[in-house]
């Protein structure tokens, strides 16, 4: 599966801060649960890659 493969899969994402000061990815689907934590530093990286990734996906419609 890549990038480009379309799934019709269904899941819910929430993302907030820690208790322990990380921030959390937190995906559920089919009752797997995925949490995922960063460092505030590597989710304003991810922050920015999504951003990018926004501005290439409207450039290309």
């Amino acid at each position: 599966m890549g990038i480009n493969s379309e799934r019709d899969i269904e899941a819910n994402l929430q993302i907030g801060p820690t208790d322990q000061g990380m921030v959390r990815l937190f995906i559920e689907s089919q009752g797997i649960e995925v949490p995922m934590d960063f460092e505030p530093d590597e989710a304003d990286e991810i922050a920015e890659e999504i951003r990018a990734a926004a501005q290439l996906a409207r450039a290309r419609s």
